[in-house]
């Protein structure tokens, strides 16, 4: 493959490669799976603007993924990722490692107590697929060793469990969440978008309109009326199955029965379409 900048493969090279950066440790990390679109690039620019020196790996990790077909499915655009990130910094250090670099012996997840966090939405439809992140989130924060690592909002469920994952292993790091980016029209963007047709990824800004106005009217009612609003209004439509829709506290991610003071809510959707699974949410209050 004939990349614009240099690619690391190995632990050994990237540990060599920090190693040069002496002991400035100011340092950033955006972990990815590649297929990068805007939503990493606003994550790997926030971490160019705050950090002196930035590491982007770049890892289809399979034990998060509980559907071999959805892993076989996922893009690898390796140059073209690589191309994103150059244009945004020559001076980024990108990691690229092969599945033998990082599960040499066997590929199965660490297993952790993640206090319930990894029991809810994603983790009630998606076995083991947070030991998948936690497993492949600690080696890289353990082998980079950032002072930052950055994360998209759109996985918020994600971001809350690698917020536990540093307490649990005691690793010191700031976790960065970042705004979701969204398309023209609304729908989170993700790799996934592009194996929709032109016609539903336009219709699919009905998943946003759905959170947006769950918003509005999670301020007047209470959270079960807006779960069962939500439900009518996919039940309308046979081009979109809902999977689950929630409303939960941010700390825990608890689904709520009631709203109670001073504390903050937030809304998660996962949608099929096209046979493509679509996560989203929003912050209610």
């Amino acid at each position: 493959m004939n990349f614009s900048m240099p690619v690391i493969q190995t632990k050994t090279k990237l540990t060599e490669e920090l190693n040069k950066l002496g002991n400035d440790n100011d340092l950033g990390l955006v972990p990815t799976m590649g297929a990068l679109h805007k939503g990493h690039a606003s994550l790997i620019q926030r971490a160019v603007e705050e950090n002196k020196n930035v590491v982007v790996s770049i890892f289809v990790n399979p034990t998060q993924f509980n559907n071999k077909e959805d892993l076989d499915k996922y893009p690898k655009t390796l140059v073209a990722d690589v191309q994103l990130i150059s244009a945004i910094s020559a001076n980024i250090i990108v990691f690229a490692p092969d599945v033998a670099e990082i599960y040499p012996d066997t590929v199965i997840p660490k297993i952790y107590d993640f206090e319930g966090l990894d029991k809810v939405m994603e983790g009630e439809f998606r076995d083991d697929h947070f030991n998948g992140v936690g497993t492949i989130v600690e080696e890289l924060l353990k082998t980079v060793k950032p002072t930052r690592a950055y994360f998209g909002e759109k996985d918020f469920q994600q971001l809350r469990i690698i917020q536990k994952l540093t307490e649990i292993e005691h690793i010191p790091v700031e976790i960065i969440g970042c705004e979701i980016v969204r398309e023209n029209h609304g729908l989170a963007m993700s790799s996934r978008n592009e194996r929709l047709s032109k016609r539903i990824r336009q219709r699919a800004a009905f998943i946003y309109e759905t959170l947006k106005t769950a918003k509005i009217k999670f301020g007047m009612e209470n959270a079960l009326n807006v779960k069962d609003w939500v439900f009518k209004e996919f039940e309308k439509t046979d081009e979109f199955q809902l999977e689950y829709f929630d409303i939960t506290d941010v700390e825990t991610l608890t689904p709520i029965q009631n709203k109670i003071n001073n504390v903050k809510y937030r809304a998660f959707i996962a949608v099929y379409v096209e046979d493509v699974r679509l996560i989203d949410n929003i912050a209610l209050n």
